[in-house]
This record gives structure tokens, sequence and C-alpha cells, in this order.
């Protein structure tokens, strides 16, 4: 349910919706603009009555949403969401954002050099791996702490942002010192302790798709961002298990292009496309970047690496830093041309006119 509060609904008005909200055992996610007050209910709706709620004196109107994952739905939220990264912004109507750098950080040398290299490229964001989640326990796991202190140390000898991975609970407040954006991985979409812990320092949030979940799964555990009042998401496509069965695959997974434009119609948060894990091979990552772009993402995220061979993870999906180069100016190409377009497709997104 999103209750609507009229324009000149006062604050002992507003705090008196949120108190019958509460007394039935339901949190609330207010949200307050210049001239308007919105409240949803996160919890299980029945418990409340839903014309007494709407004749409640300072309530304008109560709108039932149907979508499962209604807090990051176009029904609660219909205009689209931007995300500040230091001084890059995400989502709407703004240019695509690139997040680049390799897998791992192997070296305080390896990272500034290939940070130099990307932000000479046109990347906005650094990407550096120091906990990392890997399949075999034999694979190298990153360097931890000491990982996360060459990262902030590269930030700030370069003056870019940067974003890193969290494995664990555990890691949230460790992690967070050192670093301005939150990754979720794949691996953990489904760990609800882990969103909501990350959720609650306040950073932004990039949510990576499970490679084996639909997108009501997905967004339904995006939801508990925002549920723990925290609404600088950033989604991300990057791949779902390729089909094929007991055949061995082409690709190392598929990048579902469907859910770029589908997420957007559903969602006001920014989506981007991971083309490096979505193929898990260079000579794939160009064209499956200009696919996503047109398919409406806000950005990409690229692993770059000028020496891949000697890559301790990921090597054979890192792009050298002068084919990034070429990718940015190349999809950057892309989303002037449709933004100039004015398609159907741009002014439904612009209009929020999803399924929700």
């Amino acid at each position: 349910m999103s209750i609507v509060m009229k324009p000149k609904a006062t604050k002992s008005q507003v705090d008196e919706v949120i108190q019958k909200i509460k007394s039935a055992g339901l949190k609330v996610d207010v949200s307050s603009g210049e001239y308007q007050t919105v409240i949803g209910i996160i919890g299980d709706e029945k418990k409340v009555d839903f014309d007494q709620i709407k004749s409640m004196t300072g309530v304008n109107d109560a709108i039932r949403i149907q979508s499962a994952y209604r807090l990051v739905s176009r029904g609660y939220i219909p205009k689209d969401v931007k995300v500040k990264v230091g001084n890059v912004t995400i989502g709407g109507d703004e240019p695509p954002v690139y997040i680049s750098g390799p897998c791992s950080i192997e070296s305080y040398e390896q990272l500034f050099r290939i940070a130099k290299q990307v932000k000479d490229a046109g990347a906005h964001i650094l990407r550096g791996g120091a906990f990392k989640p890997r399949t075999s326990v034999h694979s190298f796991q990153g360097l931890g702490v000491e990982g996360l202190k060459y990262l902030k140390s590269v930030s700030k000898d370069l003056d870019m942002p940067t974003i890193t991975e969290i494995r664990s609970e555990m890691d949230v407040e460790t992690v967070a010192k050192y670093t301005d954006v939150l990754q979720i991985g794949a691996r953990n979409m489904f760990n609800q302790d882990l969103i909501e812990a990350a959720a609650k320092t306040g950073k932004p949030i990039f949510f990576k798709r499970g490679f084996g979940s639909q997108i009501d799964e997905y967004l339904s555990f995006a939801e508990r961002i925002v549920a723990k009042n925290n609404r600088k998401i950033i989604l991300c496509e990057r791949g779902i298990l390729p089909l094929g069965g007991s055949f061995k695959p082409t690709t190392r997974f598929t990048l579902d292009l469907n859910a770029i434009p589908a997420i957007r119609k559903e969602t006001p948060f920014p989506i981007f496309g991971d083309p490096s894990h979505g193929t898990g091979r260079r000579d794939l990552v160009l064209p499956m970047a200009r696919a996503a772009i047109a398919a409406g993402a806000h950005g990409l995220m690229v692993e770059v690496h000028d020496r891949p061979q000697e890559a301790l993870s990921d090597g054979p999906q890192a792009v050298l830093p002068e084919e990034l180069k070429r990718i940015i100016k190349i999809c950057d190409k892309i989303h002037k041309t449709i933004a100039e377009s004015d398609s159907p497709f741009s002014k439904d997104v612009a209009n929020g006119n999803g399924h929700s």
C-alpha cells in the first residue's frame, strides 16, 4: 500500500498515519518531497484497514500496489531515481556511467597503474576486488584489508570514487570505511542478512542479479535495501546460467539483455550491464556492451587489465585499457543517438509506464 498525503498535510497528521501503521506491527518507508509525503507499508498489509487509512485526516489517497516488490516498483516511486557517487550521477536521463578496473587488487602498483589507464580511457568509477568469492578454495581469494587500503589510497591519489564487493556480513563495516559503493555479488543475491547490513551503512549498493534468479526474485531482494531506508540502489544484470544442460557452453554466462528494458519498466532505479561476467570472453565484451546500452542500461561494469595473461583472476574476460576507451566512445555514441531519437521506449520509461 502506498499512502499519499495531501500537499498541505501537517507533520502531526503524517505522524498519526505512521503511528497507526506501526500499531499494527508493521514498518514504514517515508518519502518526503518538496510538496508531498508518501508512506509505504513494509509487512503484511492485511493487518491494516485500507478504508480507515484512506479516511484519516491529511490523507489524499491510499493505493494498493499489486507488485510483490512494491517498495522498488514504479507504482510506489514513479520518477527515476538518480544515485550520486562522489561527483558522478547515475540514472534517469544522465549519460552512461562506466565502472572499470581489475577483477582483483593484486598490489598497490598494479591497481594504480590500471586505475590511471581506465580513468584516462573515460571510466568514472574504479572497481577492484579485495575479498574474492571464488568457486575453488585453491583460487586467489584477494588481499583483504590490505587491498582495501590500496583501493582507498588510489582513490585519493586519482580523485576517483571506488566500488568493491562485500563477501561476508562480518566485513560490511570494514569495507564501508574504505570504499564509496558496496557491491553485493551474484552469489550473495539471496543473502538477506548481508543485504540488510550493507543497506544500513547508507552507502550506495551495487546489487547484482543472481545467475539463477528470476527478475521478480531479484527485485524482491532489492526491496530489502529500501526497507532499511536506503534508496541508493544500482541494479546490475551480469548474466544468467547458459542454456544447454550438460553441453559445453560457448560463453561463461548468458547476458540477459531482456532484463534491462524489463527492469527499467518495473523499477525507477538505475540498471547496469556487465558484459565481462555476462560472456567471460574479452572478444565478446564490446558487442555485448553496445547491446546493453542500446537496450537501455544506465552504465556498464567492465573488467580491465593491462596484463591479462598475468591476472590472478578472470584474465580471459578482462579487456585492455585501449579497448575500454573504444567501448566507451562507441557506447556514448549509441546512447546519444537513442536519446535524440525520441523513441516510444524512451517516452514509456521517462513517464514510468511500467507493469507494476
